[in-house]
């Protein structure tokens, strides 16, 4: 991949350029917990995305996405905002950049990226945290890591029209090979733990499905998270995410509040609890702990947040009829992945299993996609 983006830098541009790479993640545990003040547990995938970057000493950038074979070039102020939606993400970095004060100029370059698109393995986050660790280091802007990250999120929500939290941009900037990180979303504090699970695998399972729910049933859980805390807080004043609430405190709201808000906060008070636990199994080394703790969340998913759907419920009961260890539906749900963590002899039965059940089934296999836990954001080379 690095070979073309640089075959093409120096066929449209007739020079060479600084290579940059970040990036895309996965989530080992803790979803939908993110807007209620608890943890999440990502970490950087050896799959991402390499931008080849030369300051041009212009006011404009002219920018070329390989993968897409498109060209295009904008200027720096809010007025010269592209068109084309991959060129917004540069764009709204460069500005995010320009509002903080820090001073870039324009620059050539070309990107290309190895993120499978749907699968929740965040791709844009790769490519915004991409260009705000490169802009920042090209032009010498001494800015700190999790302001990049914070970069990458006001990119979506000013210039891409999704309001994101802080976890993908943070897991690309922050991703640590052979670590996950717990992020407590409330302090923003992180912590790395080890992730070397020798003699497994870890493996998306991508449906290729995504029904069209995704964004206002969203949107209804997290309503439904509010008003089991706004009932809590009647009883305990201090309470101010799910995430400080025990079983205990949600059982005496029990007839305050409606069948469908107790089991969506059900759902939310365990997942804070498996993310702890998870963390505590992993510096065991105790992987058969991190396993049962990713079915729980499945069926937590499935049965009380109800995000998941009939595709995904399939593979995770495939993954537990061949023993794989741990399986669950991975991102926000309504489709994309499962997430599996497959003992080495297990894998090739699974991956049989699973491909000839599932096109049976459904009349289309599943995507397959092996990923390593690896670095952050980072300059491969000059």
């Amino acid at each position: 991949m690095e070979q073309k983006i640089n075959a093409k830098f120096e066929a449209l541009y007739h020079t060479r350029g600084s290579v940059y790479a970040s990036p895309g993640r996965i989530n080992l545990i803790g979803e939908h917990t993110d807007y209620n003040g608890g943890f999440v547990f990502p970490g950087a995938v050896d799959k991402g995305i390499i931008a080849e970057i030369r300051p041009n000493g212009t006011d404009r950038v002219r920018a070329h996405a390989l993968d897409l074979d498109e060209s295009t070039e904008f200027g720096l102020r809010e007025e010269d905002a592209p068109k084309e939606s991959w060129a917004r993400y540069i764009f709204g970095v460069c500005r995010e950049i320009i509002k903080r004060g820090g001073k870039i100029g324009g620059f050539d370059t070309v990107f290309a990226g190895n993120v499978p698109l749907g699968a929740g393995m965040s791709s844009s986050a790769a490519l915004e945290s991409t260009f705000a660790f490169a802009l920042n280091d090209l032009w010498k802007l001494d800015i700190d890591k999790f302001e990049l990250a914070k970069i990458g999120q006001a990119t979506e929500h000013n210039y891409c029209g999704v309001m994101c939290g802080i976890m993908d941009q943070f897991a690309s900037v922050f991703g640590k090979a052979g670590s996950l990180i717990r992020l407590d979303c409330r302090s923003m504090e992180y912590k790395y733990f080890p992730f070397n699970p020798k003699g497994y695998k870890l493996v998306l399972l991508d449906s290729v499905v995504k029904h069209e729910l995704a964004s206002s049933a969203y949107n209804k859980r997290r309503e439904s998270c509010e008003r089991v805390v706004k009932a809590i807080r009647k009883h305990h004043a201090e309470i101010e995410f799910l995430r400080d609430a025990s079983m205990e405190m949600l059982r005496e709201v029990k007839d305050e509040v409606s069948a469908e808000d107790y089991m969506r906060a059900e759902y939310v008070i365990g997942e804070v609890q498996r993310v702890l636990d998870v963390c505590e199994a992993l510096e065991r080394g105790d992987y058969e702990t991190v396993g049962e703790k990713m079915y729980e969340t499945h069926h937590g998913m499935s049965k009380l947040y109800e995000v998941s759907c009939e595709e995904l419920d399939f593979l995770n009961d495939i993954a537990r009829k061949c023993g794989v260890t741990g399986s669950r539906v991975m991102g926000g749900g309504f489709g994309g992945c499962t997430i599996n963590l497959v003992k080495d002899e297990r894998y090739d039965n699974f991956v049989k299993t699973a491909f000839e059940e599932y096109k049976a089934r459904f009349g289309h296999e599943p995507r397959l996609y092996n990923v390593v836990i690896s670095d952050g954001s980072r300059k491969l080379h000059d």
